[in-house]
């Protein structure tokens, strides 16, 4: 069996050892962290990314969320829209899980799939390891990126700090999936199934900024919007906090000799769309697709990895950018002129804007 190392053991890094393993490769995986712990918050799975991970023989559960919209923090409705045209629009059923879920599905599928050897942790990879093929997986800080290709700029900050977390459902009852707007803040609302929500709050701030306690900062600025916001920012044990970055200038190629990048370490996003982790599962399913098809010809198959999800990517990864640059302009005019545009067009374009990634055919493996 040919041998593949992969770098990194998170969402993308998983995704791909499965479906390398699924498309006949031993399979190594090396991680950083020392141990597997719950990362994250919650994460977005639009229909594009459910059925990629349904071909890779992982199946999650997609809860409709009722109705959805944008509103402002008053809690007035600049747009609303039904779950169920949503996803006529986007192709199919979306769901929201949260990152510990998700990696435990993951998890699991490798597990029951690869001898317990194959996975390695407490493992920093700054070199190409030896093998057939290599995943560059391992996030928006890749070494492996960094040392393949040199010249590429560092990933940048975009001005926008988020706090994320998980609480749970209100009082009021299980709440809709909605963004709530003021100015350059912005709040939003993701339910879980039927007992969590999840959501994230973000605003213009430095960098590398930090505060002693992130919760009452963020009860600070937010506090005093909509129902059932304070609640939620109340009732959080844990509020996390990071500074959004991403990849400015995306690689030229993905591919450098028998090594493939993936996922953040290809094509870091702002997270506007929703599809960072959804583009690094299509990634993951498109290499082990190519392998599949192609045999022992490795570098053809890399070839068509790099053909087929440059483009895409780039694509969305580029539609996120202006989306986050949008929503960080606080000029009250600026402003004015986003929420009447919102409040006056057809929900159903801004409804086709964000859902027309999602209609991408997911590849089939063997077996």
């Amino acid at each position: 069996m040919p041998s593949v190392v992969i770098v990194g053991a998170g969402i993308g890094g998983l995704s791909a050892a499965i479906g390398l393993h699924r498309a006949g490769w031993r399979v190594r995986v090396l991680e950083r962290a020392e141990e597997f712990a719950p990362v994250g918050a919650g994460i977005t799975l639009w229909p594009n990314a459910l059925r990629a991970l349904r071909a890779l023989g992982v199946e999650l559960d997609a809860d409709g969320a009722g109705v959805g919209g944008v509103r402002t923090r008053s809690g007035r409705w600049l747009a609303r829209w039904r779950w169920s045209e949503l996803e006529r629009l986007a192709g199919g059923p979306l769901t929201a899980v949260s990152r510990a879920r998700l990696h435990g599905a993951l998890l699991d599928a490798l597990f029951d799939a690869v001898p317990a050897g194959a996975i390695r942790l407490g493992t920093t990879v700054t070199e190409v390891p030896e093998a057939d093929l290599v995943v560059a997986a391992d996030g928006i800080d890749s070494a492996l990126r960094a040392r393949l290709f040199p010249e590429l700029p560092a990933p940048v900050a975009n001005g926008t700090t988020t706090w994320r977390g998980i609480a749970p459902v209100p009082r009021s009852g299980v709440p809709g999936w909605s963004n709530s707007w003021a100015g350059a803040r912005e709040f939003g609302i993701v339910p879980l199934g039927r007992e969590r929500v999840y959501w994230f709050a973000a605003m213009p701030a430095p960098p590398g900024e930090t505060h002693d306690d992130e919760r009452a900062f963020v009860a600070e600025h937010f506090g005093d919007w909509h129902e059932p916001i304070p609640e939620l920012i109340a009732t959080t044990e844990t509020v996390l906090h990071l500074d959004i970055r991403h990849l400015a200038t995306l690689p030229a190629s993905y591919v450098a000799g028998r090594v493939a990048l993936l996922g953040d370490a290809a094509h870091a996003m702002p997270p506007n769309l929703g599809q960072g982790g959804g583009m690094a599962i299509e990634d993951a399913l498109t290499l082990a697709a190519a392998l599949a098809d192609t045999g022992d010809d490795v570098p053809a198959a890399l070839a068509r990895y790099d053909r087929e999800r440059r483009p895409r990517t780039a694509a969305v990864a580029g539609e996120a950018a202006r989306l986050s640059r949008l929503m960080s302009i606080g000029h009250p005019a600026v402003t004015a002129v986003r929420d009447t545009a919102t409040r006056l067009l057809p929900a159903s374009l801004m409804l086709r804007s964000i859902a027309r990634w999602s209609r991408w055919p997911a590849p089939s493996l063997p077996g």
